[in-house]
């Protein structure tokens, strides 16, 4: 698999487990990005030159590739986004404006990324709404039988990673779906670290939109989709303004373009969203529940691993879809992770843009290892190695 990625051979001693912050991408979205620039380097949506309308041709079969590849019922139902953050500020500023109201109730897990937080708790302080947080196990999931206790005739918007990103707990949203829809409430689903692990459905999932990345699942850095249930992209006000998202501009009133162009103001990430294109044409030709397999088992393996060595604190489960996060009792992590990039190994230490989980966990940050389909059993065996190195050296025991 590491022959299909050049950042390997640039880096060939390099262990690479940060994954779950961007990934290394395949050769084929790196031509995908390099065939734009030189063969269809047009604006889209626009022109009435060939080159234009090929380009703008392939732009849109991008949007059907993401629709069926996440299982979308159409491709107006998936919006070009920057980013995970991107579409779910979006959700929030939109469609979050639109229903709810003072009083209503917008509920998150203590576990999510900042992302899946903070616009919802900007929300509901602006428009008078209550900010539920729900607590999180000792180990740093999520505590679904609580989340499920706090939703209430109250809950207008349930806010909730399907993966979580310090964790990598898997979280049964489709469960928690069910519960909101029923008391006349709506789900908003952060899939960023889900969609490169795992098979997603969105309609199996019963998902009020689901928002994703393409920087995380082998595409490029700038791309990423928002799925939402048509009737309701159809119902939310744009929240850009400019070109691009335009029916008819007249000196006091302007009209929007159909759903999704509304919500897609200026020249969008033209190159990048080629990328994402070849990126699921990369994924689509993985056998994703074994990729989901595979990472577990070697979530299991490090963890055994590390769990061998004195003063190690570990934080999630075995069940970890794909990262595992911990601690050196005594040692920063930044400290660890610094020691480790000595050992040529590349992890993650910080909060990982959770600092209200970490407050509930008493800890400034930990360090997190994260996999892709390119680590293997030896990267595995290199991160213990090192960890419990860096133990020795930093309590003076070589």
């Amino acid at each position: 698999m590491r022959e299909k990625f050049p950042f390997f051979e640039a880096h060939p001693k390099l262990v690479y487990l940060d994954s779950a912050a961007t990934s290394q991408k395949p050769a084929s979205v790196l031509k995908a990005l390099q065939d734009y620039y030189i063969n269809d380097n047009a604006n889209v949506h626009r022109g009435l030159y060939k080159l234009a309308y090929n380009t703008t041709e392939g732009f849109e079969a991008v949007r059907g590739k993401v629709a069926n590849f996440i299982h979308a019922s159409r491709p107006e139902e998936i919006t070009f986004t920057r980013s995970t953050t991107d579409g779910l500020n979006l959700v929030a500023s939109s469609f979050g404006e639109m229903v709810i109201k003072p009083g209503d109730e917008i509920l998150v897990s203590g576990a999510e990324h900042h992302s899946n937080f903070i616009p919802w708790q900007q929300l509901a302080h602006r428009v008078g709404a209550k900010f539920v947080i729900a607590p999180v196990k000792s180990d740093g999931d999520t505590d679904v039988a609580q989340l499920k206790k706090y939703i209430t005739p109250k809950t207008k918007i349930l806010a909730v990673a399907q993966v979580t990103n310090v964790s990598g707990g898997l979280v049964p949203v489709r469960e928690l779906a069910d519960l909101v829809h029923a008391q006349g409430g709506y789900i908003v689903v952060d899939g960023a670290q889900a969609v490169p692990h795992m098979p997603v459905d969105v309609q199996a999932i019963d998902a009020d939109f689901y928002a994703f990345s393409g920087h995380k699942m082998y595409g490029p850095t700038g791309s990423g989709a928002l799925y939402g249930r048509y009737k309701f992209f159809e119902a939310m006000p744009p929240v850009q303004f400019g070109g691009e998202m335009i029916d008819e501009v007249q000196d006091q009133t302007t009209s929007w373009a159909e759903v999704p162009l509304k919500f897609e103001a200026g020249t969008p990430n033209i190159a990048q969203v080629f990328g994402l294109g070849a990126a699921i044409d990369f994924m689509q030709q993985l056998d994703m529940p074994q990729v989901m397999a595979e990472e577990n088992r070697l979530v299991k393996k490090l963890r055994a691993g590390l769990s061998d060595i004195e003063d190690i604190v570990l934080y999630g489960s075995d069940e970890s879809l794909s990262t595992v996060s911990f601690n050196l009792q005594g040692i920063h992590p930044h400290d660890l992770a610094t020691f480790l990039d000595e050992q040529d190994i590349a992890v993650r230490a910080g909060h990982h843009c959770a600092q209200p989980l970490m407050a509930r966990l008493g800890i400034p940050a930990t360090a997190r290892a994260s996999f892709g389909v390119y680590n293997n059993d030896d990267d595995v065996d290199q991160l213990v190695a090192a960890v419990s190195a860096a133990r020795r050296y930093f309590h003076g025991l070589d």
